[in-house]
C-alpha cells in the first residue's frame, strides 16, 4: 500500500487535510468519495483534478468512490458560483449518470473483483425518500444556522457585494451534502471525502454529521484549485469548456488544448493529470529544459491525457491532423480525417459556397481562386500564383489547367485551397449530390 498523501504532494495535488488522515490511510485499506455535478452529460476537464484524485487512491490501494450528485444537482452547490444554476429532472441527471461513468471508468477501475474496485453511487437513491420533516428533524438539528453562516462558500453569497442573494435552496446545500458523507460512512465505511479546496466547508459539516450522529470520525483531503500562469481560467478555451465527450470537444481539439500550454504550466500539469512516476517527470522536465522549443514536456503532456481519455487511436488521428497544418502531408491525409475534425484543424479558415453542377462540370482553377471564391483579388493574381506554383487542392500544387472535380471532396463536401504555406481557403460545396 503506497502512501496517498505523500504521492499527492510531490504531485502538488494537496491543499489541505485534516490531522491524523495519513495514519488514517496507513492502517489499513479505506473508503473515500468524490462528488461529481450530473448537470451535464459530459465531464471537462476543470473535473480532472478530482478525477485523478481517485485515480490515485485507488492505485494506492484504497477503495475510491464516485458519487453522482443526483440529489444535490437539483439543488446547486453554492461554492465559488455568483447565481443559481438550472435544475433538471430525475430522467436527465439518469442519462447524465450513465455517461459519467462511461467517462470515470477510463481511469478507475469498477468491473474486476479487487478489494478496493471503485463504486459509483447517487445520492438521489437515498435522499428521494426521505422527507423535509425528517430531515429537519434527524439531521438539521445537529447544526446550528451560526454554524453554517460561518461557511465561505455562505458568507461570500449573501454579503452586501451580492446583488442576488442566496435562496433557501442552496444555504441547505451544505447540510445535503453533509449527510452524503454520514450515509456513506454508515453504509460503505467511507470515512474520507475529497474535493478542491473550495469544497473544505462542505467536507467538514459532513465530518460533524459523523461525530455528532454517527459517533464516528470523519476526515477531509482536499486539492488546489487549477490556475493558468497567465491567469485565464483552466479548462476553457476561446469555444468554451473542454469536454471529455469527443461529441463536444474532439480528441483534436482536445490534444491542442494540451499541446498549447505553457512550459510553466507543463511542468505543473504533467504531475498532476498524468500517472508518470516522479523519475520520470524529473527527466522530462531536465529534456525541455535544455531544448523548450522541442516541446517534450507538451507533447508528453499531450499523448498521456489523450490517450487516458480518448484511447490510443483517437491520440494517433489527434496527431495525424496536427500533422496536417505543420507537417508533410496529403490529399489522403486530409480525406482520412472525419468531417468534425476537419472543420476543427481548418476553424476560423475563410470560406467561400459553389455549387454541386460547378464541381460536377469541373471548376478552372480561375474560378476557384478568384472568379467565384474572392480567395485571391482577381483573375491576374490567380494565373500569377499558379505560375509561381504557389497553389494547392487539398495539399496537392497544381497548375492553371487543373479542373476540381468530385474526386477532390473531403466528406463529400469540402474542397481545401492553399496559397504558400501558410494561406488556407475553403471551399464548401452547397446541396452536394455527390
Amino acid at each position: 500500500m503506497k502512501n496517498f498523501i505523500e504521492e499527492l504532494k510531490w504531485r502538488g495535488m494537496l491543499h489541505d487535510s485534516m490531522p491524523g488522515t495519513e495514519e488514517h490511510l496507513l492502517e489499513e485499506m479505506r473508503s473515500a468519495y468524490v462528488g461529481f455535478d450530473p448537470t451535464a452529460d459530459s465531464l471537462h476537464i476543470g473535473n480532472l483534478v478530482p478525477i485523478m484524485l481517485l485515480a490515485h487512491y485507488q492505485r494506492c490501494g484504497h477503495r475510491p468512490i464516485a458519487l453522482v450528485g443526483g440529489a444535490t444537482g437539483m439543488i446547486g452547490d453554492p461554492s465559488g458560483k455568483s447565481a443559481e444554476r438550472n435544475l433538471l429532472d430525475e430522467k436527465t441527471l439518469r442519462h447524465n449518470q450513465e455517461c459519467v461513468k462511461g467517462q470515470l471508468g477510463h481511469f478507475l477501475d469498477f468491473e474486476s473483483d479487487a478489494k478496493n474496485a471503485a463504486i459509483l453511487v447517487n445520492n438521489y437513491d437515498w435522499m428521494k425518500d426521505i422527507s423535509f420533516l425528517d430531515f429537519i428533524r434527524d439531521i438539521g438539528k445537529h447544526i446550528t444556522v451560526n454554524y453554517m453562516m460561518a461557511k465561505d462558500s455562505v458568507k461570500n453569497r449573501i454579503s452586501s457585494e451580492s446583488k442576488d442573494g442566496m435562496s433557501f435552496t442552496e444555504f441547505t446545500y451544505q447540510m445535503v451534502q453533509g449527510y452524503d458523507f454520514l450515509h456513506l460512512f454508515k453504509e460503505n465505511a467511507t470515512t474520507i471525502q475529497m474535493g478542491g479546496s473550495d469544497q473544505w466547508g462542505n467536507i467538514t459539516t459532513g465530518t460533524e454529521l459523523i461525530r455528532r450522529i454517527g459517533n464516528g470520525k470523519g476526515y477531509a483531503i482536499t486539492c488546489p484549485l487549477i490556475t493558468k500562469s497567465d491567469g485565464s481560467k483552466f479548462g476553457k478555451s476561446e469555444g468554451g469548456n473542454v469536454w471529455l465527450d469527443a461529441k463536444r470537444t474532439s480528441a483534436y481539439k482536445f490534444y491542442q488544448y494540451w499541446l498549447n500550454t505553457s512550459d510553466e504550466d507543463a511542468e505543473k500539469y504533467i504531475k498532476i493529470f498524468t500517472f508518470l512516476d516522479e523519475e520520470t517527470i524529473n527527466s522530462l522536465i531536465e529534456e525541455h529544459k535544455e531544448a523548450p522549443h522541442v516541446r517534450v514536456l507538451q507533447k508528453r503532456l499531450g499523448e498521456e491525457v489523450t490517450v487516458l481519455v480518448h484511447g490510443e487511436e483517437e491520440y494517433k488521428k489527434a496527431i495525424a491532423a496536427s500533422n496536417i497544418l505543420f507537417g508533410k502531408s496529403n490529399a489522403d491525409d486530409l480525406k482520412s480525417l472525419d468531417e468534425q475534425t476537419f472543420l476543427d484543424v481548418f476553424d476560423g479558415v475563410p470560406q467561400a459556397t459553389v455549387s454541386s453542377t460547378d464541381i460536377e462540370e469541373g471548376l478552372d482553377m480561375i474560378g476557384a481562386l478568384a472568379a467565384k471564391t474572392n480567395f485571391l483579388k482577381s483573375n491576374g493574381d490567380a494565373r500569377r500564383a499558379l505560375k509561381e506554383n504557389a497553389i494547392s487542392v487539398n495539399k496537392e500544387k497544381v497548375k492553371e489547367d487543373y479542373k476540381i472535380s468530385k474526386e477532390d471532396l473531403i466528406a463529400n463536401k469540402y474542397v481545401l485551397l492553399q496559397r504558400g504555406k501558410k494561406t488556407y481557403y475553403l471551399l464548401i460545396v452547397e446541396k452536394s449530390i455527390f
